[in-house]
């Protein structure tokens, strides 16, 4: 099963922004007491504050459940109720259920961190790609890639990496095995978006990518005769996450590039703040056992980025050595094989 962005941000703070001595205070969405995306009165359990934290919750404290930011206004303590302000700080009012999580002035909000992890996996490209292999059909002029009713997500492809095709005799431009396959030349297109195109059936269709790059793609093939089963391996953009519902696989992550984004999100989390002693020898312990120990002389956030570059260098290597650059000339990929 693949990892969800909400499992990356949970290890966030488990690994990096939330030792387990020091949690954030914390209680829960009462029993039964779930709410709506417009009430403004929420029960919480008491039975998991002390009164020092019951006493934070007092008019002006600022409360997360889930993405969603709130501001106190005033606290039942005999009922045990808070009323608040819903979507504090451009945060997004919405349902929760009975028993999640409410986070009491949390020092790093979880909204905060979702929004560091989306932009780490905007900032792993170019350095790192992912990859994507499609069956086209040869044509003679350019195939398009998508189509009006599943446009998928083609307008983040970026470059052809390699491309195979059913085995041509070019001598006299018959398939002699239909199974065989060879290096193809070819090139991706840009088109338009939206792009208008005709169908197999003789309609006119529009192809519209509505999120992502401004762009339709197609393929289009040289030297070799229409009809064939082509494989075309492109490099592609990271897909930008949208929920946390979203997994590294949809997004087109590997599993084993977690820890580069987790560093970058420290990193940028903890600039410019003043981080309590006890999260600081956190982070630092977890840096060293996975073997980058933070010295004397380098900051914290610093430590961080090179830990994270070091990561990013090794991932790089492994891909372009897996991947290697097809040859390009004007625009045109001739046959390489990965």
């Amino acid at each position: 099963m693949s990892t969800t962005i909400g499992n990356l941000v949970d290890r966030c703070f488990r690994e990096y922004l939330e030792p387990m001595d020091d949690l954030n205070s914390y209680t829960a969405v009462a029993s039964g007491s779930g709410f709506s995306d417009s009430a403004t009165s929420i029960s919480f359990n008491a039975d998991l504050l002390t009164q020092e934290e019951e006493d934070m919750m007092d008019a002006g404290t600022i409360i997360e459940c889930e993405q969603e930011l709130m501001y106190c206004t005033d606290i039942d303590t005999v009922n045990n109720t808070i009323t608040v302000v819903r979507a504090a700080l451009g945060t997004t009012a919405a349902e929760h259920l009975a028993g999640k999580i409410i986070k009491i002035a949390p020092v790093f909000t979880r909204k905060a961190v979702f929004d560091s992890v989306v932009d780490q996996i905007n900032n792993l490209f170019p350095t790192l790609f992912a990859v994507d292999t499609q069956s086209v059909t040869t044509g003679t002029g350019y195939s398009l890639l998508g189509t009006y009713d599943a446009p998928s997500t083609h307008n983040y492809l970026v470059s052809i990496l390699s491309a195979i095709s059913q085995y041509t005799d070019f001598s006299s431009g018959s398939d002699t095995t239909g199974v065989n396959f060879a290096p193809v030349t070819c090139s991706l297109i840009e088109l338009p978006n939206p792009f208008t195109y005709t169908d197999s059936e003789g309609t006119e269709r529009t192809i519209t990518y509505s999120t992502g790059p401004d762009v339709a793609h197609a393929v289009q093939f040289a030297g070799i005769s229409s009809g064939h089963t082509a494989y075309v391996t492109f490099k592609k953009r990271f897909i930008k996450p949208t929920a946390e519902s979203d997994t590294l696989a949809t997004v087109g992550l590997d599993n084993e590039y977690e820890p580069i984004i987790m560093a970058g999100v420290s990193a940028q989390l903890l600039a410019g703040r003043d981080i309590p002693a006890v999260t600081t020898d956190y982070i630092t312990d977890q840096m060293s056992v996975q073997g980058y120990p933070v010295g004397s002389s380098n900051s914290l956030r610093n430590s961080l980025l090179q830990y994270q570059q070091l990561l990013l260098n090794q991932a790089r290597k492994y891909l372009r050595a897996k991947y290697p650059e097809a040859v390009s000339v004007n625009g045109m990929v001739y046959g390489i094989q990965a």
